[in-house]
């Protein structure tokens, strides 16, 4: 991958795809290619074609998608599949047919059994059902990246390469409370609780489910690598993690300590726990030279600088 090569990052503005953009820019990379939401629908596959034609990346980053929490996840599962499944096929085709060099492809770690071996390897895909309150989600990308395999193996090459991130966070995350993932949700939950001097504030579920957080800045550099790396298709799909998880209760525990919030916290255990344990085993990523680098409470109260900084502005 060179300089000036031209690299097409779909969801520029989202929490993976901004981060993308500051890497590689970071890098030297001089030839980023965007388009707006309000310029390029990626679920209008004429609109995609035209647009892979006239732009001509040799490097695809597919960050785009619809994504959400459990709350998300759960009232609206149709448009989680038409819509990702749509993206998915229109940008892979498009790729495919326009000679895109690599493409990466974001799975999520919701693809996973329900009830799997911690931490998860990639050959654990596919033995289980996936947890219910994501399953719309989870079957969208186990779709995209049984596509990715698919054209690889079918046409002879390893060009479409899906990853699988764990829940990630950082900057340009979404911090609505009913349809951002849990990390950033708590922010926001535990920065209004303060501000309006709440007593308390409630979690869903019993907090004893565990995750593992990635920062999107090491999602970000972890892509980089594979688009310069010479891989093969054996080692596809790749987990993205850092190797620790903590209980959503450490996590919560953790965010009102950055934030600053001193009242009680308090469990709603009526409410969905989801998978009891997200853990993924990254041994074979790492295994080609990519390490984590951001201390996640660092990178969480820089996230939480950032929301500030925002919300001062906006």
């Amino acid at each position: 991958m060179q300089a000036t090569s031209p690299i097409y990052v779909a969801g520029h503005t989202g929490l993976i795809g901004s981060a993308l953009l500051r890497r590689l820019a970071a890098a030297g990379f001089a030839n980023l290619c965007v388009a707006p939401h309000a310029e390029l629908e990626l679920t209008d596959a004429p609109a995609v074609e035209r647009f892979f034609d006239h732009a001509r990346p040799e490097y695809v980053v597919l960050a785009a998608g619809r994504v959400g929490g459990i709350i998300e996840n759960q009232t609206y599962p149709a448009d989680f599949l038409e819509q990702n499944l749509a993206i998915q096929l229109n940008v892979l085709r498009a790729a495919h047919r326009t000679g895109v060099r690599k493409l990466i492809l974001f799975a999520l770690s919701c693809m996973y059994p329900r009830e799997c071996a911690q931490p998860m390897a990639e050959t654990a895909l596919l033995s289980g059902a996936p947890e219910p309150t994501s399953l719309a989600y989870a079957i969208s990308k186990l779709a995209g990246m049984q596509m990715c395999l698919a054209y690889n193996r079918q046409y002879g090459e390893t060009r479409f390469l899906p990853v699988i991130p764990n829940s990630a966070y950082g900057p340009n995350d979404n911090f609505d409370p009913k349809s951002g993932h849990v990390l950033s949700a708590l922010i926001r939950r535990f920065h209004d609780a303060k501000a309006e001097a709440r007593k308390s504030v409630t979690l869903w579920g019993t907090g004893t489910p565990r995750r593992e957080f990635v920062h999107a800045d090491d999602i970000a550099d972890a892509c980089i690598h594979l688009l310069r790396a010479d891989v093969s298709r054996a080692e596809f799909p790749l987990n993205i993690g850092v190797g620790r998880d903590m209980s959503i209760r450490e996590l919560a525990d953790t965010v009102a300590r950055v934030v600053g919030y001193t009242g009680k916290i308090d469990c709603d255990t009526s409410k969905p726990d989801g998978a009891p344990r997200k853990l993924l085993d990254s041994s074979r990523l790492t295994g080609l030279g990519w390490r984590p680098r951001v201390d996640f409470e660092q990178g969480l109260r820089a996230t939480y600088q950032w929301y500030l900084n925002q919300a001062m502005t906006s």
